[in-house]
């Protein structure tokens, strides 16, 4: 089929020029359908940026943003995403989701790739296709080059213009023994050490480039003395786009590889693992709990632990579904838990897809303020009334309240266990993504698209009625009674399913609220399964997790692969609606193109 035109509020990365898809005629073209909260959208962002420094006179990236959060819909907050995150490629504001719809989305992330003549020859869900990419683009290459339909050149990316500030988009934050600031840098890929009042540079670890020591860095931990002095090093980072966490030791400098090999986590492994031999996901915060570090493992919605003395890894909570579950750990549901603090015997989370505040206290998971992966606002008040939206901070007070980096509310939140209530300390800010709680009292705010530390006036709060937003993503109508889920996988060019362990598939479907489906929940290895809707539920989620198991073929030493989603679908009853829903793991069958 035509690939559908590209309209768009706005453009960025294009020196201020609108695209259409006349301009990138003669070029392989890849739209990136993303939205800036979506861990899993930034991990295809640093699975694309092979691709287009290989294929870079042939193949022109196109960022297309359909926003989840209202916060997400500011064209401000758009461009600092932009540049937070490295995007240099062209991207379009599709703030009123026609393109999402156009395309026919289901999912953050989404790939489609356009041929050099205009055609719409793929579609894919979820991340890890580098490879079924590249192959395609070869295929792709070789054919219109043979055709005289590529032009090779320069595409129409523009850089944007460099700022000079002290920090750019710092993540987290704590105090060293000096009384001195350590700040991860996120965008210049390193740790700041500034003074008390965060206005001067004291030094700087890392090397500032992408790839380097340090990728995007978040969270830092500062190690108990007794356990720095065995380890050797003094803090904790989690190097998030690396996906692995390092050790720095204060008084050399010296930086240190402690876990993770460097490749995104794709399959679970039982039990312990020795840490060097470990893949992560995006660990993005880290906190000092039962006696070793748990570890926020954002890009795959669960909790880690890391025993620095015995140099291993396990899993502390979650199943890596994305949702809103409590109970017993581990089988618990998470959303990209981003931030972690202790407070007594609580372990509290800000888990930010659900943007809920959670903790984890005696062995289970709570809930204390959020409803779900689409319910977000502003509003205070009772705990179980009040919304957040998108927190990626949360720091626990002596008293046994916690603060909230209420991150695109642009707001400080305060949750009383003692009266179940929620209210505003502070607002006006920038992204604020976490607090700091000094030794002396103080309290300092990250904040983050403000490229500052800012210091909190005490004793300040407001309440705030806001507004209850539900993520606008338009939902997939379906009939009541039976529904055919069809998960469609086509392995990439030059794989094949992998039997030879037994099935190559999985497929696993819960709904939310459970009540949504009458009969079709739980796991199989077949990737069609007959669901029942309840025609008396309206409306809800089918959370959908697919995955299966290829090999390459005629080589002789066959690498094995894991393609993995997870899909949060709306959808909404209806009389008239089809009973057949089908979602793309990888590709399209032939018949589909």
């Amino acid at each position: 089929m035509r690939a559908p035109e590209l309209r768009g509020r706005g453009w960025l990365n294009t020196g201020g020029k609108d695209l259409a898809l006349a301009d990138l005629r003669g070029k392989i073209v890849i739209l990136d359908f993303w939205t800036f909260c979506c861990i899993n959208c930034l991990h295809v962002l640093d699975e694309l940026r092979p691709l287009e420094e290989r294929f870079g006179d042939a193949l022109v990236v196109i960022g297309v943003h359909s926003p989840k959060f209202e916060h997400e819909r500011d064209p401000v907050a758009l461009a600092a995403a932009v540049e937070r995150y490295g995007v240099h490629h062209p991207v379009v504001d599709d703030g009123d989701m026609h393109l999402w719809q156009q395309y026919a989305a289901k999912a953050w992330p989404t790939l489609a790739v356009i041929d050099p003549t205009g055609y719409l020859v793929a579609s894919m869900a979820g991340e890890g296709h580098a490879e079924g990419l590249s192959r395609l683009i070869d295929e792709l290459i070789t054919k219109h080059e043979a055709d005289g339909t590529l032009h090779r050149g320069d595409g129409p990316y523009v850089p944007p213009a460099q700022a000079d500030t002290l920090l750019r988009y710092p993540g987290k934050a704590i105090e060293l023994p000096t009384g001195n600031l350590l700040v991860s840098d996120s965008a210049r890929h390193s740790l700041a050490e500034v003074t008390a009042d965060g206005e001067s540079l004291v030094r700087r670890f890392g090397s500032g480039e992408r790839g380097g020591p340090f990728t995007e860095p978040q969270g830092l931990l500062l190690l108990p003395a007794e356990v720095a002095e065995r380890v050797g090093y003094d803090v904790l980072v989690a190097d998030t786009v690396n996906h692995q966490l390092r050790g720095l030791r204060l008084e050399s400098g010296e930086i240190s590889l402690v876990a993770g090999t460097g490749k995104p986590w794709r399959s679970a492994v039982d039990g312990p693992q020795e840490a060097l031999g470990a893949d992560l996901s995006s660990p993005w915060d880290l906190a000092w709990f039962d006696d070793r570090v748990v570890v926020a493992m954002a890009g795959i919605h669960q909790l880690w632990w890391f025993d620095p003395q015995q140099k291993t890894v396990g899993v502390y909570a979650g199943t890596t579904v994305e949702a809103l579950r409590d109970g017993p750990i581990p089988d618990v549901w998470m959303a990209q838990p981003s931030g972690l603090s202790v407070g007594g015997d609580r372990l509290w989370i800000a888990d930010s897809e659900t943007s809920a505040l959670r903790y984890i206290e005696a062995g289970v998971l709570h809930t204390a303020v959020g409803q779900g992966l689409f319910d977000f606002g502003h509003v205070d008040g009772p705990a179980k009334e009040a919304l957040l939206q998108h927190p990626l901070g949360v720091a626990a007070l002596a008293d046994g309240s916690v603060l909230i980096a209420d991150t695109y509310n642009g707001a400080i939140r305060r949750f009383d266990p003692a009266t179940d209530e929620v209210a505003t300390v502070d607002s006006g800010l920038n992204e604020p993504s976490d607090i700091v709680v000094t030794t002396a009292g103080d309290v300092i705010v990250v904040e983050s698209s403000a490229h500052r530390l800012t210091r909190l006036a005490p004793g300040v709060v407001q309440t705030v009625a806001g507004e209850r937003h539900k993520t606008e993503r338009p939902p997939s109508p379906v009939a009541p009674g039976p529904l055919t889920l069809d998960v469609i996988f086509t392995p990439a060019p030059g794989q094949k399913l992998d039997t030879q362990f037994g099935p190559s598939t999985r497929l696993v479907v819960s709904a939310s609220p459970p009540e949504l489906l009458l009969a079709g929940a739980g796991s199989t290895t077949q990737l069609t399964r007959g669901l029942v809707i309840n025609p008396d539920v309206p409306k809800g989620v089918l959370q959908v997790v697919a995955q299966a198991a290829t090999c390459d073929v005629d080589v002789e030493f066959a690498a094995c692969h894991l393609t993995r989603q997870d899909w949060g679908v709306p959808i909404v009853v209806t009389a008239d609606g089809p009973s057949r829903l089908p979602l793309i793991l990888r590709g399209m069958d032939e018949d589909e193109r």
